[in-house]
């Protein structure tokens, strides 16, 4: 089975696998975010996160390759009342735009192998603006140990060693490791290993 047949199975489930909560490490981010712009959410699945950025006022665009999704997001972003973009993209080939954003968030996309992932954030570096801010979280290798979800191979997951290579020179870099209980959803809940990122373009 590919990966598109998987999510798409996945998120055939009636429920909001990850809940339709936004990340928590994405809503500690709040301070951080601009009063106005346009933000950018990767692989957004069923939209708990670009649904977020879009009541915190951003226009937002949330991309995900699964149409089974997307419907989903849709019907979230229409209870809650808020409007968003949605486009359906592989976001490993999607054509990032050059400085079109103010925020550009992923959160827990890691079924990117390394080839993959290096091609996503190219395009997402390409798409934030000069100052523009960068928010990521991701499972460590840790998490191979509790198995609460995410991938299980090791090259997917994210590292500090990682982050402040793939982004060095950045401006006001946050690291953020942690281990705790999460509950977002079915897909994510009980003890984890995680990291999160926040960084500003140069």
């Amino acid at each position: 089975m590919g990966e598109y047949e998987r999510w798409e199975g996945r998120y055939a489930a009636p429920d909001y696998i990850f809940g339709r909560a936004p990340n928590y490490f994405l809503a500690a981010c709040r301070p951080l975010l601009p009063a106005s712009g346009k933000a950018l959410a990767v692989a957004d699945g069923e939209g708990r996160n670009g649904v977020w950025l879009a009541e915190q006022g951003l226009s937002t665009l949330s991309i995900d390759f699964s149409p089974t999704a997307q419907k989903k997001a849709q019907a979230l972003a229409a209870e809650r009342g808020v409007s968003l973009r949605f486009e359906l993209a592989d976001v490993h080939a999607w054509p990032y735009p050059v400085d079109a954003y103010e925020v550009v968030a992923e959160i827990f996309t890691q079924f990117s192998d390394p080839e993959q992932r290096r091609a996503k954030w190219d395009g997402m570096k390409r798409a934030l603006k000069q100052g523009g801010l960068l928010i990521l979280q991701g499972y460590t290798p840790k998490q191979l140990d509790y198995g609460t979800g995410g991938p299980k191979q090791l090259d997917h997951l994210y590292t500090r060693e990682l982050l402040e290579a793939e982004f060095a020179g950045w401006r006001d870099m946050r690291i953020v490791e942690e281990e705790l209980e999460m509950h977002e959803g079915a897909a994510h809940s009980g003890k984890s290993a995680v990291i999160g990122f926040t960084a500003l373009k140069p």
